[in-house]
């Protein structure tokens, strides 16, 4: 391979394109002799419209990406860090090179008629596969019901258009990255629908002896999107989270520097809530991580999450 061509692989949905189109342009802007291809492969989790825990769980999502960079077959892959498990490892042989500069972390609501959470009627039916939004919809809006649609957000926003649910619940950053951001009604507040871990963040991964490409595209990693990623994924990771948990969480960077991270691990049903927020003081992110997760397994998390069927 030419030592300025960089081959780029990514799940074939028009998000992730789009997203690989951010990387792509960031990259001309610092290395513009830098040449790149784009590999688009259709993940099991693409492919599975059924409950991701029969397959894999969040790894459906990643495992033909993983397996293109393993062989040798592409260089770079980008990826929604959402969607990487943080409760194994990355796959030996591979690391991650950077984290972006994160964007918008928060949920949207999505109405034909432009109604708000709170304005919506008993028995309204909000299409989302998401254990973690059902949770705290059940907490917060019990009178509404939530009905499983699953796929890319344009082929939500189809099923939504065709009847299957009278609103959506998606991601703020996913409807700006594919140019749809006017049909969000309402912006959610992280108060009130806490977002996933990793939220917003683009992550790159390369092989972990890959120096060149490495070297090439670190620079365009954000500082404090990997503190705050760090954080994130080592409380996921100490909690042993898997797909049907209900886990979300955020770590922010205060206006003094100071890294806080907040998490709540919720039942099912939404009737018991787990919280805690620590800020990092001396800690660095992946112990602010683990201590954070210390104070939910202390309030009863790994009761909790094991007794979920996953």
């Amino acid at each position: 391979m030419p030592s300025d061509l960089i081959r780029i692989v990514s799940r074939d949905s028009p998000m992730a394109l789009a997203q690989v189109e951010r990387v792509r342009a960031e990259l001309a802007v610092l290395h513009p002799d830098v040449r790149t291809t784009v590999l688009a492969v259709k993940t099991t989790g693409d492919k599975w419209m059924g409950d991701l825990s029969q397959v894999e769980g969040k790894g459906a999502f990643t495992k033909e990406v993983d397996a293109a960079i393993l062989s040798g077959e592409a260089d770079l892959a980008v990826h929604c860090v959402k969607d990487i498990p943080a409760d194994r490892p990355l796959p030996a042989g591979t690391t991650f090179a950077a984290f972006l500069a994160r964007d918008d972390i928060r949920d949207a609501l999505v109405h034909p008629e432009g109604l708000t959470l709170d304005q919506l009627a008993p028995g309204t039916r909000i299409g989302t596969s998401s254990v973690r939004r059902i949770a705290q919809l059940a907490a917060s809006h019990p009178q509404v019901e939530c009905v499983p649609i699953r796929g890319n957000a344009n082929s939500r926003l189809a099923q939504l258009a065709d009847g299957k649910a009278d609103a959506l619940l998606l991601a703020v950053s996913g409807l700006e990255r594919i140019g749809r951001a006017e049909v969000i009604s309402e912006v959610l507040s992280p108060e009130v629908m806490m977002p996933p871990i990793g939220a917003g963040v683009l992550a790159l991964q390369c092989r972990e002896d890959d120096d060149a490409t490495i070297g090439l595209v670190s620079d365009l990693g954000h500082p404090g999107t990997h503190r705050e990623t760090t954080a994130e994924r080592m409380l996921l990771h100490v909690l042993q989270g898997h797909c049907n948990s209900p886990i979300a969480g955020y770590a922010t960077t205060e206006r003094d520097g100071e890294l806080s991270l907040r998490a709540v691990v919720f039942s099912p049903d939404g009737k018991t809530v787990l919280r805690a927020h620590e800020w990092a003081g001396r800690l660095d992110p992946a112990t602010l991580g683990t201590s954070v997760a210390v104070s939910l397994l202390r309030q009863g998390a790994r009761e909790l999450i094991d007794s979920i069927a996953h």
